[in-house]
């Protein structure tokens, strides 16, 4: 029988992905772009899962270019682009460019006769095309000084939505707050086009002031009058959505939003993600499961899963950490850094089960619809 849940974004489906980057240099910068991309593409190449990179001049206009790239799939992109090495290595490209889009696709068919060491076909990859609604989600994590959760807190819950509509085709849908000590987590849902949303959002004048008035508590320095220092403190805060799954049965009238912290052992984040995403799969198939909708966010060892579930969270913890089914409690215990949490030993126990949902439940800071 086919799944009933509607898997709209997923790293996870085993296809090989598509990266296509797309520049506008700033004039006379290309020799500088093209001494940066030949330091960039060689480490690239030395990236496991990278399969190949193509780098491409417009030929109507020469300020235009285009960079792709072929990974065996998902995951390892997203550990090189996320990682410290990577910010690092792209900053002599910043002051040749003008403008950047970056678009990630899963390989679903294709013609031709492709190298063979790339045609082997994963038996999990991705077969059908995923169904969604034509939503992107996003999320941004940082740290703030200790002591001044209640200031941020504050500031963050204070500041009076944007306007929802951004042009014809683009829609402010959803941002939702939470903040676990003193990490901060804004996701937002957007109903067309991602970037250009983002970039409505962060020329609001009212957005620019809750930005400006958090700058002084954040652990790791910003000036947002400089592009250069803003560009690295969004490419670091970035926390990419790597599954999300509706169930595809009417929406329950009491759901609540939560967001739950689990921070993986080192070098385990995208195993996290993937132990999560396969239970979430199988919650939206069962029609006794609380948990409505989810969204699995990771970066590194930051794993912040969102859900929408029927009645209140404790009622069902299991369900509601996604422990449901044989042997999942104990490989979730040997993904997690429980001394980070605060929870250490068994999973099996009800005891530890409760005190993990107590601890990983953020703190609910806002969640609301930006106005119309």
């Amino acid at each position: 029988m086919a799944p009933s849940g509607r898997i709209s974004q997923s790293v996870f489906d085993g296809s090989r992905l598509r990266v296509i980057l797309l520049l506008d240099l700033y004039e006379g910068a290309q020799q500088q772009f093209l001494d940066a991309y030949e330091v960039m593409h060689k480490q690239v190449a030395s990236i496991p899962g990278h399969i190949s990179d193509q780098l491409c001049q417009s030929i109507e206009n020469p300020s235009q270019w285009l960079i792709t790239s072929e990974w065996e799939s998902a995951p390892p992109f997203l550990a090189w682009v996320n990682s410290e090495e990577h910010v690092e290595i792209v900053k002599p490209m910043h002051s040749c460019v003008r403008d950047t889009r970056s678009m990630r696709y899963s390989v679903l068919r294709e013609t031709g006769a492709p190298q063979a060491a790339v045609t082997t076909t994963p038996a999990d990859a991705q077969l059908r095309a995923r169904v969604g609604e034509g939503v992107a989600r996003h999320a941004l994590t940082f740290t703030v000084k200790p002591g001044s959760e209640s200031k941020v807190a504050e500031i963050l819950a204070g500041y009076e939505s944007p306007r929802a509509q951004v042009d014809e085709t683009t829609r402010l849908r959803r941002t939702s707050l939470f903040m676990h000590g003193n990490r901060v987590v804004r996701a937002v849902e957007v109903e067309g086009d991602l970037l250009v949303a983002l970039r409505h959002v962060a020329r609001q004048p009212e957005v620019r002031a809750v930005e400006e008035a958090i700058n002084p508590y954040l652990e790791q320095d910003r000036d947002l009058t400089d592009p250069e220092s803003a560009r690295v403190f969004f490419t670091r805060a970035a926390l990419p959505a790597v599954h999300h799954v509706t169930a595809d049965r009417p929406a329950p009238a009491d759901l609540k939003r939560h967001a739950l912290y689990y921070p993986a052992k080192q070098g385990l984040g995208m195993d996290l993600a993937r132990l999560l995403a396969d239970q979430d799969r199988a919650a939206a198939d069962d029609p006794e499961s609380p948990v409505h909708a989810s969204t699995v966010f990771q970066r590194d060892d930051i794993v912040v899963r969102l859900v929408d579930v029927a009645g209140e969270l404790d009622l069902d913890p299991v369900a509601s950490l996604g422990l449901r089914g044989a042997g999942r409690a104990a490989e979730l215990e040997r993904l997690l850094d429980g001394a980070a949490i605060g929870v250490e030993g068994s999973l099996e126990t009800e005891r530890n089960v409760n005190r993990l949902l107590s601890h990983a439940d953020m703190l609910p800071v806002t969640d609301r619809s930006a106005q119309s």
